[in-house]
């Protein structure tokens, strides 16, 4: 009834309307006029199915800066009274604003917009229609202190962007950036997205006429750091660029693009301990600029072996980096009188740190190398005293060695002929399968962290291409699996494997030994617990091999045939077996290290070294004190009836 009696009350109001204006002939409508129908907020239209609301604030019209210059029909030319059965055309801003229409039409924006993909048209960036406020307004979308959320209401939106093949992480990273955190405390001077974008011709970085350009960007960055840019554009960087060298660095080279930060900041890529390693090595440190234009490399490696080096890594703050000898943005060669290397000048330069420095201490050279192309007198010499130094490190550590490793051997082989009698603890058999699991086992471990951590001394100590050494760590892969299989054909069908198997299963008891152990040797208890042929210790070690080598042959196999796993499967599991590989890797190693070798050379009882896996032999008396309960091992030993001894070690 309500809805209703307000259709009723519109039509007599119009028809009033409608009225006065036939007795006093066309007028053009005002805003007033118009807002006698469109100032309902419950006034919708039908348009291709879809009910369209209609409604105009008229607060909002009357404060935006097209309702105090303009009337409705001054945008909607085609309504010519206050009656219009068709639907008014859609409103071109172009008929106002050619310029910015203009401008607009050559950029990204526009661009997407044609290909069909959505993009920022006007009322995306301005407001509404009716609602539009100039940028000094601080409500205003354009307000340059509301830009960023302007723009991040697209750029921000992860799955938008991306269906543009764009990503959304610059929007993230400049709230974060030093620009962005200024801007959200309220600086009207740091830098938004339009001043190095621009407003409405924005235009992709590989587009020469855009300020984001690679050769635009220090101007562009210069409308707000002047100073700084003057000073580059002299240095030796600046004036590359003005060259039209594509290889120089720009502003956001080495600060950054979005996530710009403070020099102050460790997360800066100017910060003084990223400057030397990270920041500058990318260019300066690669044969790049060495083969290009003839700039020397190895200028960081060469850096990081000298004490400023060594000493920014140890963590020093005083150390001399890059930017301590080079500047920072008026970086020129040494053979430019103005620059702070020029033979003139390092006086002054070294001077800043070690006070008191003379001629003499600058004549060398820093960044000495000792390969076999320099030719000045300091690497000469150096180079030298390295060949020296190595050839006599090898000569005399490497007699001391063999002077030693003599001695060593004829005492151990006395030690062991004053150890008898001795029992086999270890068959022939089970000694190459050791033997096999021993190599296999170093040559993946080797060859595997390798490849994880290329600059590692493993790496350098291995030497070879990556080629190589995937091939290697293959074929030890097969060779452990290979002994992994015939282990298991051992334990069924060899009958010493099948006592092997019976001895070396867990029992219960095993976890009362493990207590009774730790309550004796922490001087608790004064029994120690007595073991069968397998202590608890070896059985775990045993059992966790098992499951290290079943897991690493299944992951490994994985990762080889990762294609075809990717396809039966899904591509995560391939990342899944990585991750496994990797960790169980790692717990097998150390386990090795700190549980097997105990056990094997640290132990007192056997130090320097359980003989047992060389010639499978161990001491009687040892045996006895370490596996009293193996009464069968024991009698073959000494010839007598198991279960006779068995009744003697119960008396």
């Amino acid at each position: 009834m309500n809805s209703c009696r307000r259709i009723i009350a519109l039509n007599f109001l119009l028809l009033l309307l409608l009225g006065a204006s036939a007795a006093r002939g066309e007028r053009k409508p005002k805003n007033e006029d118009c807002l006698t129908c469109h100032g309902d907020a419950t006034l919708t239209s039908d348009v291709n199915g879809r009910q369209v609301n209609l409604h105009v604030d008229g607060g909002k019209l009357n404060h935006s800066i097209h309702g105090s210059m303009f009337t409705c029909v001054d945008c909607h030319k085609d309504v010519k009274g206050l009656v219009h059965e068709a639907t008014p055309k859609k409103i071109s801003c172009a008929d106002c604003h050619s310029d910015a229409q203009q401008a607009y039409s050559h950029s990204q924006h526009a661009k997407t917009t044609k290909s069909g993909s959505p993009a920022a048209t006007c009322v995306d960036c301005h407001g509404g229609a009716h609602e539009v406020v100039g940028a000094d307004d601080a409500k205003s979308p354009i307000n340059r202190l509301n830009i960023p959320a302007t723009c991040g209401k697209c750029h921000a939106q992860k799955f938008l962007m991306e269906s543009n093949g764009v990503s959304a992480q610059p929007s993230v990273s400049y709230q974060d950036s030093v620009h962005g955190r200024a801007v959200a405390k309220g600086s009207m001077k740091a830098a938004v997205c339009t001043d190095c974008h621009g407003s409405h011709e924005i235009l992709a970085a590989r587009d020469s006429k855009s300020p984001i350009s690679k050769f635009n960007v220090p101007g562009t960055c210069g409308k707000c750091h002047s100073q700084v840019q003057q000073t580059y554009m002299g240095s030796i960087h600046g004036q590359a660029i003005t060259r039209g060298n594509s290889m120089s660095p720009v502003c956001t080279d080495c600060h950054g693009i979005h996530s710009i930060q403070s020099h102050k900041d460790p997360n800066s890529p100017v910060a003084e301990q990223n400057l030397s390693r990270d920041t500058c090595a990318r260019c300066h440190e690669g044969v790049r600029l060495s083969k290009e234009f003839g700039v020397p490399g190895n200028r960081v490696s060469s850096y990081m072996d000298s004490y400023h080096g060594l000493a920014t890594e140890g963590g020093s703050v005083v150390a001399a980096n890059c930017s301590s000898c080079h500047g920072v943005h008026d970086i020129l060669p040494s053979s430019d009188p103005h620059s702070t290397i020029n033979h003139d000048h390092l006086q002054e330069t070294c001077g800043k740190c070690h006070q008191g420095v003379t001629q003499k201490f600058i004549y060398a050279r820093v960044h000495l190398e000792d390969t076999a192309h320099s030719k000045d007198l300091g690497s000469t010499v150096v180079r030298w005293v390295r060949i020296i130094y190595i050839t006599l490190i090898i000569l005399v550590i490497g007699g001391m060695f063999l002077h030693n490793a003599i001695i060593w051997r004829s005492k151990l082989i006395a030690k062991r002929k004053m150890q008898n009698p001795l029992m086999t603890r270890m068959t022939t058999n089970q000694r190459w399968q050791h033997l096999f699991l021993l190599t296999s086992f170093i040559v993946l471990v080797i060859t595997g962290f390798a490849l994880k951590f290329p600059e590692s001394w493993i790496a350098d100590v291995l030497a070879m291409s990556e080629h190589v050494r995937s091939i290697v760590h293959r074929v030890a892969g097969v060779v452990l699996i290979s002994a992994g299989i015939y282990h298991v054909f051992y334990l069924a069908l060899a009958r010493e494997g099948r006592r092997m198997l019976r001895d070396i299963m867990p029992y219960p008891r095993d976890a009362f030994d493990v207590w009774g152990t730790m309550l004796y040797y922490l001087g608790l208890s004064k029994k120690k617990p007595a073991f069968g042929r397998f202590n608890y210790a070896e059985k775990a070690e045993y059992w966790a091999l098992v499951w290290g080598t079943v897991l690493m042959g299944l992951t490994g196999i994985m990762l080889w045939a990762k294609v075809s796993v990717g396809n039966l499967l899904a591509r995560w599991w391939v990342d899944v077996a990585t991750a496994i590989h990797y960790y169980e890797a790692i717990l097998a190693t150390l386990a090795i290290v700190v549980w097997h070798f105990y056990q094997v050379f640290f132990d007192p009882d056997v130090y320097p070294m359980n003989w047992a896996w060389w010639d499978g032999k161990m001491p009687v008396e040892h045996y006895k004190h370490e596996h009293a309960l193996d009464t069968e091992s024991l009698a073959e030993v000494e010839g007598v009836d198991p279960d006779a001894l068995k009744k003697t070690d119960s008396q």
